[in-house]
């Protein structure tokens, strides 16, 4: 199950129409807003990201909305394949635990602006 919210913008005279969409679609849960500022949050489910985004499409068509955009997600499905892994990884790096560490002995494997280390 994902969970996502969504900020919607629209003119604080279409607030109140957009509101109501939001309450009366089914496919969102209304939590708060500032008519004068015309914004508010949302929040959807869905089984998985696709059928958020078909959510997300949904409000954007609602009239009145200049635009809406998901904020945050929390996927369920994704979290216990991270936390599987974090499992199953070494618990710490040797180099990490030694207190005297010669800095020869780091390997970095990123790449700052281009250069190699």
């Amino acid at each position: 199950m994902n969970i996502s919210s969504i900020v919607i913008q629209c003119k604080s005279e279409d607030y109140d129409r957009v509101k109501k969409q939001c309450e009366e679609s089914k496919i969102c849960d209304f939590h708060f807003g500032e008519k004068e500022k015309g914004k508010m949050v949302v929040t959807i489910e869905g089984k998985d990201v696709s059928e958020e985004i078909e959510k997300l499409k949904e409000i954007q068509l609602f009239d009145g909305v200049i635009a809406a955009d998901m904020m945050m997600t929390y996927q369920e499905d994704m979290l216990d394949e991270e936390v599987k892994r974090l499992n199953e990884m070494e618990a710490v790096p040797d180099i990490l635990t030694r207190d005297n560490v010669d800095p020869s002995e780091v390997v970095y494997h990123g790449d700052l602006k281009g250069k190699k280390f």
